[in-house]
């Protein structure tokens, strides 16, 4: 049976990269929805026109969408299908898009509800993220001490503690 741990990881991991999926062919395609996609276009001229930087760098508000989008779609496929380390580099470099996708909201004066949902997904990120990165519990082993060829339990381990006191 599947630890409570794993099923956590393996549920944050296919629902965001099933999120990240979407996003990211929203910012590509207008085939899942024309509206979501005019309004990314939208949003993506307006992070531009914030920073100068990225224009005189010669990046336009077109280039900044479809690899942000490419990326999300990449990285989304990865914390969907693939085991192991990658899922992590997937979810870290998700979680820095996450947070310039909130710089980019601040930067315009966005409100709230314009960026709520990417702070709740890099919240679960972040979640999943540490919750990966934790170590496994082992369960305790038991310690065998052998003495003229009988296996005994040390000593601390097989008395019963004594210096708890029972107060009734």
């Amino acid at each position: 049976m599947a630890s409570p741990r794993t099923i956590t990881i393996v549920a944050l991991s296919v629902a965001l990269g099933l999120f990240f999926v979407f996003m990211g062919t929203i910012k590509l395609t207008p085939r899942l929805s024309r509206d979501a996609y005019n309004e990314m276009k939208r949003a993506y001229k307006s992070y531009v026109r914030a920073l100068p930087m990225l224009k005189k760098m010669g990046v336009s508000s077109i280039l900044l969408r479809k690899s942000i989008g490419a990326l999300e779609v990449a990285c989304g496929i990865v914390m969907t299908l693939v085991p192991g380390r990658p899922k992590d580099v997937a979810n870290f470099l998700l979680l820095l898009l996450v947070l310039a996708v909130l710089f980019f909201h601040q930067l315009v004066g966005d409100p709230l509800k314009r960026y709520a949902h990417a702070l709740v997904f890099g919240i679960l990120l972040t979640c999943r993220l540490l919750i990966a990165r934790q170590p496994e519990e082992q369960p305790p082993e038991k310690r065998i001490l052998s003495v003229n060829g009988d296996e005994q339990p040390l000593i601390h381990e097989a008395a019963p503690e004594r210096s708890k006191i029972k107060v009734s």
